[in-house]
């Protein structure tokens, strides 16, 4: 006969079923506590083991899992039995006890967790002093200098493809320059092709530029033969 069977049976002497209804919380509470503790010493500073932490944290969410689940059973067979003040309270005192102990263990995991990363960080500032005091000395190891000369290649290769790609860039550009100083090179001569006229004037021009500039040259030579002339007197 099962618990809630039991209490049903004993409807007619609500005492007697008060007496005789188990409380298997209770003992799951007494369990709980030794972990809960042990949880909590775990969280000082002085970590255990990444796997002994894990295993505890396993066996106490089981705890706290089957914790549950034994109030979820007393309250049913508190609803299927005679409404009692005891039971209600009883039950309302393990519910405390679970959300007590939920919240503790959250908040414990949480410092937990919060811890390791603390450590990892040091580890991780430790391990940067060591390199440093490392290459300070002199006294690095094979592998931090190929590693070192890894990274070093690998930003001499970022920087060649850089000035590739500048030069790549530059190219374009100068070569879309050259089109378009073709283009008009172009033009200029099919247009002076189809008028004459102007490429006459333009000729013109030329021409008149050129005999403009032998006259002021022959200008400046023969005041220059005139000043020595005068000098040399």
């Amino acid at each position: 006969m099962t618990t809630c069977n039991k209490a049903q049976a004993n409807t007619s002497r609500p005492e007697e079923a008060r007496l005789r209804l188990p409380d298997p919380g209770h003992n799951l509470s007494r369990d709980g506590e030794p972990s809960i503790g042990g949880h909590v010493d775990a969280g000082s500073p002085t970590l255990g083991s990444s796997r002994s932490w894990k295993s505890m944290e396993i066996e106490i969410q089981s705890l706290l899992e089957k914790l549950l689940d034994v109030n979820d059973s007393m309250s049913r067979c508190a609803a299927s039995a005679a409404p009692a003040t005891s039971v209600n309270q009883k039950l309302a005192r393990h519910r405390d006890i679970l959300h007590e102990f939920t919240q503790e263990f959250r908040r414990i995991k949480g410092n937990i967790s919060s811890m390791k990363e603390h450590a990892e960080l040091l580890s991780s500032v430790r391990d940067d002093i060591s390199e440093y005091k490392g290459q300070a000395s002199g006294n690095v190891s094979p592998k931090m200098q190929l590693l070192r000369e890894r990274a070093t290649i690998h930003g001499s290769i970022s920087h060649i493809d850089d000035v590739i790609s500048q030069a790549q860039a530059t190219r374009a550009v100068l070569g879309s320059q050259r089109a378009l100083f073709g283009d008009v090179q172009g033009k200029v001569k099919i247009l002076g092709d189809k008028f004459p006229v102007i490429r006459g004037l333009i000729g013109s021009i030329r021409r008149k530029r050129s005999r403009d500039t032998l006259i002021l040259s022959a200008v400046i030579a023969a005041c220059t033969l005139f000043i020595i002339y005068w000098l040399s007197k």
